[in-house]
């Protein structure tokens, strides 16, 4: 039994379909939450752990959970499947899955949200934030390596703090990479270019975001200037790499959570590797919202930020999304009993 527009009570749960969602949350409502949860998890006020894992033969299942001391309290658990034939197989997205939030006062369900967009936008929202800490603030270039879906998302992202005036695309799918240019340059009015040869954008870049499904890293020391902030995107398990270890040991790191970066993502390669330790990142994100610890010291330094994806900004995004859809009366009312 369900019904629209009305407010959810006990025994129900709030559907909210990635239309209601494109409909309630503005890019800036998913950046102020994550900067705030991300402040939160510095200050102790938020438990994340790390992921789980499931590995099937086409892809892989990880659940992401956390905890949000805001409001009357939540809990968000964020199941996605990430299968990268899906397109070509079956014509369906590489990610799908639902978060489900409840109120940890009580735990009593509240909402059940499409992950795609819930995940795209607090990907892309985490990059705003660290953009704002880590990159030149006269940052005017930037590469965008990976042209997917994402890859909209994160130069909406960097354009969110950056006033961009030249973008390079490249993708490891040349017409991709053409696409994306010729579309973006439309949809923004800026200079949008395809690169066939990485180098060609990146060492002309102020800024450079990587968010591939590679398993072999592609981005070294050779292929970035002084200066240059890199958002580091793809790598959100242990078996995806973007980022070479020698460019992470010779740049200041900043981790979304240590714990977590420790065993996935490109921090956790640079550990494998031998070049790192734990102990030589700079600092988690929400240190710097907090202003406990710096982000870029000098003009000259490279920064980067390794984005293995939390489940803090999973239930930032979702309890923001529900408190405005539940206020403004929309989604699916479903009874549960």
């Amino acid at each position: 039994m369900s019904r629209k527009n009305a407010t959810a009570a006990s025994g129900t749960i709030l559907i909210l379909s990635s239309q209601d969602l494109q409909t309630v949350m503005r890019f800036d409502d998913y950046v102020d939450a994550v900067a705030e949860a991300f402040r939160m998890l510095a200050e102790g006020r938020c438990e994340s752990p790390v992921p789980l894992q499931v590995s099937v033969a086409d892809g892989t299942f990880h659940a992401k959970a956390a905890s949000l001391p805001r409001g009357s309290c939540y809990v968000a658990v964020k199941v996605n499947g990430n299968f990268p034939d899906n397109r070509s197989r079956y014509g369906l997205p590489t990610i799908q899955g639902a978060v489900f939030l409840a109120d940890a006062t009580n735990g009593r369900p509240l909402a059940l949200l499409d992950s795609i967009e819930i995940t795209r936008q607090r990907t892309a929202a985490a990059t705003a934030v660290a953009t704002q800490y880590l990159a030149r603030p006269n940052s005017r270039t930037a590469t965008i390596c990976g042209c997917g879906e994402q890859g909209r998302n994160q130069l909406q992202a960097l354009r969110h703090k950056l006033d961009l005036t030249q973008v390079f695309a490249w993708d490891i799918d040349t017409p991709t990479s053409r696409r994306f240019s010729t579309q973006m340059a439309a949809e923004l009015g800026i200079d949008v270019t395809a690169v066939d040869d990485l180098r060609e954008g990146t060492l002309v870049s102020d800024a450079i975001v990587t968010c591939t499904s590679s398993r072999t890293p592609f981005l070294g020391l050779d292929d970035v200037r002084p200066g240059t902030f890199v958002a580091a995107v793809g790598a959100d398990n242990p078996q995806k790499s973007e980022i070479k270890p020698e460019l992470m040991a010779k740049a200041a790191v900043i981790v979304d959570v240590l714990q977590q970066s420790i065993v996935m993502g490109d921090m956790h390669h640079a550990i494998n590797a031998g070049v790192m330790t734990a102990s030589d990142v700079r600092a988690e994100l929400g240190t710097l919202i907090a202003q406990h610890r710096p982000g870029r010291l000098t003009d000259d330094e490279i920064t980067i930020f390794d984005s293995s994806g939390t489940g803090v900004q999973d239930v930032a995004a979702a309890a923001r999304a529900y408190e405005l859809a539940r206020d403004r009366g929309l989604g699916l009312i479903c009874a549960l009993a």
